[in-house]
């Protein structure tokens, strides 16, 4: 437990650019652990109708109230504090896509030094996984009342 976040994987604190991973309605999202608490993710659309920067956060907000996992990487290549550093190096940054810069890209980029998806992988090589997680999403967005102005689902686009 790590700020009253059960973070399952570890029985205390997380290592330093440690993967986690939250299940959301849908698909999961990704992070890099950098200590204290805190989190480094894309936050896309986690949490908003608008899309929203690399950012850095508590436990407790990456989690949403969903569990986390730590997703294990027997040989990254980079780990820790250089994971760190360049999930770091990304702060602020505004350009996140689905399918080709999201949250997992993110994190294979800090840990592997490449941008890949297996989520969106799996969504391209088999479309019946596509199709419930697009259900998934489009029902978990109108569920969390994203809502515009007068009281419009919010439609604009990424």
């Amino acid at each position: 437990m790590v700020n009253d976040v059960t973070v399952y994987g570890f029985d205390d604190e997380p290592a330093l650019g440690a993967h986690l991973v939250t299940q959301r309605r849908g698909y999961a999202h990704h992070g890099i652990y950098v200590g204290d608490g805190k989190i480094v993710h894309y936050a896309g659309y986690a949490g908003s109708a608008h899309r929203g920067p690399v950012a850095e956060v508590t436990l407790e907000q990456f989690a949403a109230g969903h569990a986390i996992a730590v997703l294990p990487h027997p040989l990254p290549k980079f780990a820790g504090a250089e994971a760190v550093r360049r999930a770091r190096s990304r702060l602020g940054e505004n350009s996140y896509r689905l399918l080709t810069n999201n949250c997992e890209h993110f994190c294979a980029w800090c840990l592997f030094g490449e941008s890949r998806s297996e989520q969106v992988h799996a969504c391209l090589t088999h479309p019946r996984a596509a199709l419930r997680a697009l259900v998934c999403l489009a029902s978990a967005f109108v569920s969390q009342g994203f809502r515009g102005k007068g009281g419009q689902i919010a439609a604009r686009a990424a």
